[in-house]
This record gives structure tokens, C-alpha cells and sequence, in this order.
């Protein structure tokens, strides 16, 4: 540890019960102390807290590897600890791989492509709000599921199975591991999922249709066809992506929006300053929280001593309430601009389905703020998400409303 000792060894664990009352002012004191510093938890890991280490860290794939290997154990490369998740392409490939894989993705994420997808979007919000507008009350935590059911619907898999594949993801990243939860989701659900996602590839190789998967089983790498197992990697990533973090950024700015009236009757009445508004929301309530990355070799980073093979954090959240970067970084301000925030994060490996995710909010809070804008959040009933060093946000979010009308036609519901 005396290597150790030329930077501070630093009492840090993202995903204890300390660390999830109170992220925002965990990260605060790790930036105020050791924007760079050393945890012994989880096997011993590096946490990167401030705007500008994260930064050049995340913008360096050759010494901040993404790629899986034996260190730190076997599972998915970007969680610390790691989780039994099948291999994310293209997020657990570096350079100069990576880029194959990352052309094809951003066909279907592109700008043009997320407005394609607009009316998908606007269909599922009036769904989900129909299902609960009549009744004057609901889970909060239930409507937000709209951008798992758009995901699973865009891909091409059963969209019945939505609360599976958003639960089974959830809780590998977010329960307590060995708890009931993490042991069904990991041995039961997600083997279970997996089997129908190898059906539905291999389905659409003989027979395509208008979805996602048809698309990708019909692309080709260094001028071969893609392989059913790459596919299937680039699936998993787009569904990890895909049913937790807008859920996750949508739940916690309902929770603020009904703690902050004033802002809240602000963009009920202007819908328009609801662009500029989201991105503020993306950089204070910043859905993943932080991802993970491998030293590929000794360096001297920001003056500490980093070795090969050791683990790194580097925390989105943190780096967006940065007062170096951010003027009065805990202050929600929805018409800050410029606003540089890292909630996609930051270099090549920066989120694919951001432009997707932007319309999934924007959609769905204009709607729930259309549709419910006197909405009352019981706080004493909020459940928030046990650990929050991935995803932040809340399990319960129980409200009540004044009733209001269908727009959807009545049928039996598959949500």
C-alpha cells in the first residue's frame, strides 16, 4: 500500500446502503477530498469523481480498457463489482473493433432514426397513462415503463415479456448479490430470456420482419454475415440500455417536479422549454450513475500510480455536479445552456441510444404533466432502488391525480 499511499485511499463504496442515502453528497465529498482516489471495496478499485480526470480517462480507450478479462473477476466488464451478464457488444470492445460494431448500432439510433420512432414512443405513453388515468391514482414506477415496453417492442421480442426483461436486468445490477432477487434473476430469468432471444434471432435469419433484430442478422463484419452470437451481445446492450435508464431519469425528476411546484407549473404551461429542461434533468439526476473500465497498463494518472489490470469507476454522476465545470452544480436550472454534462458519458464508447432516450422523456413527461398535472407523490411511501451505484432512482413511486379521460381506444391490454 505504499504506492498507494501517494493518493488517497478513500472510504468509498457505490453500491452500500451510506452511499445510496445520500449519492449526491458521497460524490461531493469524494471531489472535495480525492477527485482521484483509491477504495478497498469490491476487491480494491480506483473512483474517478471529478470532470476533468474523468474526462481524459474516458477518452482514452488504450489505457482505460472496456474489454472483458479476468480482472476483477468474470462478468460484464463496465459494473464494479462485475455482474453474470452475457458479453454487451459494443460496449465491452475497444478500438479499433469497436467501430464495426458501433457503425451498425448507429443506424438504428441515429437522430434521424429516434424521430422514426416517435410515434412508437407516442403510443406506448398514451397506453401506459390510459391503463391508469380513469382510476385517479397509480405507480408512478409502473407508467414509466414505457421505455422498457418501447424496447422490447422496437427490438422484435415479445412485448408481453417487457417487466421481465427490465426486472431480470435490474436486479443483477441493483438488488444485494446472493439475495432471492439477484439468485432468480441471474440462475431463473435471465437463462430463461436469453433462450427466447436465441429463438427470435434465429427466427428472423429465416424469415425477417420490420424490427431491430431482422435488421442486425442481416449486417455483416469484415464482409462476413454477423454471427447469431454477436447479435445476440449487441441485443443484450440495447436492452440494458434501454429498460432501466429512462426509467430511471423520468422517475427522479417526477419525484423533484412534485417537491419544486413552481418549476413544475412552469413547463406544464410552456411544454416547449421541455428540450433545454431534460438535459438538466439528464446532468442532476444522471440515470446511470457511473461505469467501470480496466487499467491495460502501469501509469501515472492525474499523479497516482495506477497498475495494470486495476479497476477503475468513473463516476457520470459526480463529474456532472463538478462546480469547476458546472456553475451552482446542485441547483436544478432546466434553462442552463450551454451544459456539457457527461450523463451519456463521454468518448467513443458514449451512449448509442441517446437521442432515443431524450424523446422517450421528453414524451413522457410532457404527457404526464399534460394529463396529470396536479399530480400528489406520496413521499412517505416512495421506495427508493436498494443500491444506486448503477442506476439511481425509485422502486415505488405511489401518486394520485385528478381522473381523466382515455385517448386510446379500450381493448384488452398486453402491457
Amino acid at each position: 500500500m505504499t504506492e498507494r499511499a501517494r493518493c488517497p485511499v478513500v472510504s468509498f463504496d457505490h453500491h452500500s446502503q451510506e452511499h445510496a442515502a445520500d449519492p449526491v453528497g458521497g460524490y461531493r465529498a469524494l471531489r472535495q477530498s480525492a477527485p482521484v482516489g483509491w477504495s478497498e471495496a469490491h476487491g480494491g478499485f480506483w473512483v474517478i469523481s471529478g470532470y476533468d480526470s474523468l474526462f481524459d480517462a474516458a477518452r482514452d480507450d488504450a489505457t482505460f480498457s472496456s474489454a472483458r478479462s479476468s480482472h476483477g473477476g468474470e462478468g460484464l466488464s463496465v459494473v464494479i463489482p462485475k455482474t453474470p451478464m452475457h458479453h454487451h457488444i459494443p460496449i465491452e470492445i475497444d478500438p479499433p473493433d469497436f467501430r464495426k460494431y458501433r457503425k451498425i448500432i448507429n443506424l438504428i439510433t441515429s437522430p434521424a432514426a429516434a424521430e422514426r420512432m416517435s410515434d412508437l414512443i407516442l403510443d406506448y405513453t398514451t397506453r401506459f397513462i390510459d391503463e391508469v388515468i380513469e382510476a385517479g391514482e397509480c405507480d408512478f414506477a409502473s407508467v414509466i415503463g414505457v421505455p422498457a415496453a418501447v424496447t422490447i417492442a422496437w427490438l422484435g421480442l415479445p412485448v408481453q415479456d417487457w417487466r421481465r426483461y427490465a426486472a431480470a436486468h435490474h436486479a443483477v445490477l441493483a438488488s444485494e448479490p446472493g439475495s432471492a432477487e439477484y439468485v432468480y434473476a441471474a440462475t431463473v430469468e435471465l437463462p430463461s430470456l436469453s433462450r427466447q432471444m436465441a429463438e427470435v434471432i434465429a427466427a428472423r435469419r429465416k424469415e425477417p420482419r420490420d424490427d431491430v433484430i431482422s435488421f442486425l442478422v442481416q449486417q455483416e463484419i469484415d464482409g462476413a454475415p454477423i454471427s447469431e452470437d454477436d447479435v445476440f451481445s449487441m441485443i443484450e446492450l440495447l436492452i440494458a440500455g434501454g429498460t432501466g435508464t429512462t426509467a430511471s431519469l423520468v422517475g427522479q425528476t417526477l419525484v423533484w417536479l412534485y417537491e419544486h411546484g413552481d418549476v413544475r407549473r412552469q413547463l406544464t404551461d410552456h411544454p416547449e422549454l421541455l428540450p433545454r429542461a431534460v438535459e438538466e434533468f439528464l446532468r442532476c439526476f444522471s440515470p446511470t450513475q457511473a461505469l467501470a473500465r480496466t487499467v491495460t497498463a502501469d501509469v501515472e494518472f492525474h499523479s497516482c500510480p495506477m497498475r495494470q489490470g486495476d479497476r477503475v469507476l468513473l463516476s457520470w454522476a459526480s463529474a456532472n455536479r463538478d462546480p469547476a465545470v458546472f456553475e451552482d452544480p446542485d441547483t436544478v436550472d432546466i434553462e442552463r445552456w450551454p451544459n456539457r454534462h457527461a450523463a451519456f458519458g463521454l468518448g467513443i464508447h458514449r451512449c448509442a441510444g441517446a437521442h432515443i432516450a431524450r424523446i422517450l422523456a421528453r414524451t413522457l413527461l410532457a404527457q404526464i404533466l399534460e394529463r396529470m398535472p396536479d399530480y400528489v407523490i406520496d413521499t412517505e411511501r416512495l421506495e427508493p432502488y436498494l443500491r444506486q451505484g448503477v442506476n439511481a432512482g425509485w422502486r415505488k413511486i405511489p401518486a394520485r391525480f385528478t381522473p381523466g379521460p382515455r385517448r386510446g381506444t379500450r381493448t384488452s391490454s398486453s402491457l
